[in-house]
């Protein structure tokens, strides 16, 4: 079998930006949220895909905020789909589905957790991990954990993640802290651009192996002496965020396999439907509880 993770603050934020606009009865905006839960019976469409869970940021904020005040946070995010979070979560939890609101942990640290916990088990053939964050692409593990970008239809394995940043998913931590990520509000170090951190890493594979010798880089000698050095100059910035691009593994998930198999949407969608003045949502449900 397959076990389907879903990164709902990402597809959250797709619906909103591809969904047409929608009020509710009482005049909420929930266009995104509607929107999302059409894209996940579209996805339970497939007979393939039968076991599923969607991992919600229920506040932007996590831990991590603490560790770095430049971290993502709420601030700036359009209040419209900010305000949506717990009608998605309530949407997608009635339409029988494993949801994970995460408050001190992000949603792709429960992701994260559960891909450790379920590809030990060995009747799970693979894991699909239906996000485009770069931050999830260290959990892929040859053909067993993929991620999915199920707008353009792209699967990443272990060699095409290779292929795409140049290093293994055991260096995504390292690369993205070298190179920073904009998406999650760190810079990363200066002059340490794509290219160069993945010639480098593609051979030392972590920060702390980096040597000091800067003909032992495979770069040209004053690049790499000027990498070198601000490495050096702000080396602890660097392991910093790396431990900000680090996914945690140990958020605590109670499900079972079992609980994270399909039986249909409960009642209740039919009812929340109807408040928001939808009808057509559970017109299009395929399978009840």
């Amino acid at each position: 079998m397959k076990i389907h993770l879903v990164d709902g603050t990402y597809e959250l934020f797709r619906s909103h930006f591809g969904a047409p606009p929608k009020k509710s009865l009482d005049g909420m905006e929930i266009g995104a949220s509607l929107g999302l839960v059409r894209s996940l019976m579209l996805l339970l469409s497939d007979p393939a895909v039968t076991h599923v869970a969607v991992a919600f940021d229920h506040v932007i904020e996590s831990f991590r905020n603490k560790m770095y005040k430049g971290y993502k946070s709420s601030a700036g995010v359009d209040p419209v789909i900010l305000n949506q979070f717990p009608l998605a979560e309530k949407l997608v939890s009635a339409l029988g589905l494993v949801v994970w609101p995460m408050v001190k942990f992000e949603a792709d640290d429960a992701i994260a957790a559960a891909v450790t916990k379920f590809k030990k088990v060995k009747s799970v053939e693979q894991i699909v991990i239906c996000s485009v964050d770069k931050d999830l692409t260290q959990m892929v593990d040859g053909d067993r954990v993929v991620c999915w970008d199920r707008r353009r239809e792209i699967i990443l394995n272990e060699q095409g993640v290779t292929e795409k940043f140049g290093v293994s998913p055991e260096s995504i931590p390292d690369f993205l802290a070298l190179v920073g990520d904009s998406a999650d509000g760190y810079p990363g170090i200066q002059g340490w651009g794509e290219k160069s951190t993945a010639t480098v890493l593609a051979k030392y594979k972590h920060i702390e192996s980096i040597p000091n010798d800067p003909n032992q880089l495979g770069l040209g000698l004053g690049r790499a002496t000027t990498l070198l050095g601000n490495l050096q100059q702000n080396y602890k910035d660097a392991l910093l965020f790396r431990e900000l691009s680090t996914l945690r593994t140990d958020v605590p998930l109670k499900e079972t396999l079992n609980d994270l198999k399909w039986a249909g949407a409960h009642p209740r969608l039919r009812k929340i439907c109807h408040e928001l003045g939808d009808e057509r949502i559970p017109e299009r449900v395929t399978r009840w509880r």
